[in-house]
């Protein structure tokens, strides 16, 4: 069975798709774009030597241009802190009285419970305060 270059190159493609899938590693797409290019040039009638010139030019050209784009796009994203990450530093309102053994604040929409970061420390009903830190469902603040 003889099988034709294109098909071979496309087979190649999909190979280097599936770990690109797998890995996120976008160099293995630009590869597969290349091997694409290849089964092309191998059904317009190609020579061997062609086809692996036009792989390696469309692989180079496509990783040259398309990852400093990329690396531009992922610097330049704006930061958002999530989950509880997004509490910290952020003002609350206590509920019911807050010492080192706990309390009550209104954080963010939600009742929390919550300790004074310094164990002396205590805050009344309707005083703010920042929290420090989530430790659990705990908030810590001061």
């Amino acid at each position: 069975m003889d099988i034709d270059a294109w098909v071979w190159w496309l087979i190649g493609a999909v190979g280097l798709g599936i770990p690109l899938v797998v890995t996120a590693m976008p160099e293995l797409g630009m590869l597969s774009a290349g091997a694409v290019a290849g089964a092309v040039t191998a059904s317009l009638g190609g020579g061997i030597v062609a086809q692996v010139l036009v792989f390696a030019a469309v692989s180079v050209a496509l990783i040259a241009v398309v990852r400093p784009i990329a690396a531009r796009h992922r610097s330049d994203r704006p930061q958002h802190r999530t989950g509880i990450d997004a509490l910290r530093g952020r003002q609350a309102v206590v509920l019911e009285r807050v010492d080192g053994n706990g309390g009550r604040i209104k954080l963010a929409g939600e009742v929390w419970s919550a300790r004074s970061l310094d164990a002396g420390q205590s805050f009344e009903p309707g005083q703010q305060v920042d929290v420090v830190e989530i430790d659990g469902a705990t908030a810590v603040v001061m």
